[in-house]
């Protein structure tokens, strides 16, 4: 039987030689290596992705715990209760929501302080009531960092100085009201229009006059 002539690669035009042959298998086997890498790495990405999938929507969650509402008038009795004296509840209207309702101390002077907030989602700014007991004269200026009153309104029979108060210099007030009622000091003070603050002092006005039947 005739032996088998070497084979003529087209490329060289001459038969391979053995080194030539050795090179060209290790480079088919370093070529089908790499590819073999690169479907295992497609293919552990898939299944990657697929259990993030199954991760995020199979896996059931919990729904925020809805916060209850703040009940200002049983908080109130509590505050009256401790403190001796009569706590405001004002009965607002339903365009303000209650985000916190406790007593606060500044510095010498303890206040019950109820933080309204505009109960529409797009409306922006907040309000505080603050009641400081036995507020001293310069409570006020402290909170409102030291403006001043610069005229006088009558809401609902209760006489109110009102504050010209910088934004630049208080942070995050405003606008702001101020009346006494006996001993303590009433505060209405934060982000607001004068449409709001008023609104809001009308309540509050109420609960004043209410309250100074009270005061010896």
């Amino acid at each position: 039987m005739a032996a088998r002539s070497p084979r003529v690669v087209a490329e060289l035009g001459r038969p391979e030689t053995a080194d030539e042959t050795a090179a060209r298998k290790a480079e088919s086997s370093r070529v089908y290596r790499s590819s073999q890498t690169a479907r295992n790495l497609i293919a552990a990405l898939i299944v990657t992705v697929a259990i993030v999938a199954v991760i995020i929507f199979a896996v059931p969650r919990g729904t925020p715990t809805e916060q209850p509402e703040i009940d200002v008038a049983a908080a109130a009795d509590r505050v009256s209760e401790t403190e001796g004296r009569g706590a405001l509840s004002p009965s607002v209207s339903e365009d303000w929501i209650v985000n916190r309702a406790s007593v606060d101390g500044d510095g010498s002077v303890r206040a019950w302080t109820i933080v309204y907030a505009p109960e529409g989602e797009e409306e922006r700014g907040f309000l505080r009531v603050a009641q400081g007991f036995e507020a001293d004269a310069g409570w006020t200026a402290r909170l409102l960092s030291g403006a001043a009153p610069t005229s006088q309104t009558t809401i609902d029979g209760v006489v109110w100085d009102r504050y010209d108060v910088d934004p630049s210099r208080s942070g995050n007030i405003s606008v702001a009201l101020s009346t006494a009622l006996g001993p303590d000091t009433v505060i209405i003070y934060g982000i607001a229009d004068e449409e709001q603050l008023d609104d809001l002092a009308t309540a509050v006005s109420a609960e004043v006059a209410t309250l100074r039947e009270d005061v010896p």
